[in-house]
């Protein structure tokens, strides 16, 4: 099974928290659910994290990466 985008993964936590938010979820199924919703927040993270040290390079002209450093204002 592929690995689900970002967006799929933000969709399926926000259903999750949704869900436990409503309150009407067994304890064992939210507790499934809680953990679900740990490890895809997790997996969010990663992957926005990574996006960031993505765009937070640049390349010189020889094409080395270098840091992206805002100028002063």
């Amino acid at each position: 099974m592929a690995e689900e985008t970002f967006e799929e993964s933000l969709e399926e936590l926000e259903k999750i928290v949704t869900r436990l938010e409503q309150g009407d979820v067994p304890l064992e199924e939210a507790l499934d659910a809680f953990q679900k919703g740990m490890d895809l927040s997790k997996q969010c993270k990663d992957t926005l994290s990574k996006a960031e040290k993505t765009l937070t390079k640049m390349m010189t002209e020889e094409d080395k990466e270098e840091p992206f450093e805002e100028e002063d204002q």
